[in-house]
């Protein structure tokens, strides 16, 4: 009987592949859906926006929209920053900056939409 080679390290290709692609899809949901509002004839002013944003579900699918984007950008710049930077330290302090940064974005989003 042949042992079995274990095999170690980071096993998220597929994951990443298949975040991206449903991030992806989700995003472009949102932009049909504003471009659907940019046909409308209308000519998009503060009272159209706030109207809009009223809605429930325009801030929940904003929200969606927002954590799609930075989950999609954390896997593109992760993706890059292990290609690309060597020295460990460098690397885990670039990809700490990032997940803060994007962290904020989503926060600030979340404070834009429900204030």
């Amino acid at each position: 009987m042949t042992p079995r080679r274990i095999v170690v390290g980071a096993h998220y290709g597929l994951g990443s592949w298949l975040a991206q692609r449903i991030t992806a899809v989700i995003m472009a949901l949102y932009s049909v859906i504003l471009l659907g509002v940019f046909m409308t004839g209308r000519p998009i002013s503060y009272g159209v926006w706030r109207d809009l944003f009223q809605n429930g579900w325009m801030r929940v699918a904003t929200l969606l929209f927002a954590v799609s984007l930075a989950w999609h950008a954390w896997v593109g710049v992760r993706d890059i920053v292990m290609d690309y930077i060597k020295p460990d330290g460098l690397r885990l302090g670039l990809e700490v900056v990032t997940i803060l940064v994007l962290a904020g974005y989503v926060g600030w989003t979340v404070q834009v939409l429900w204030r």
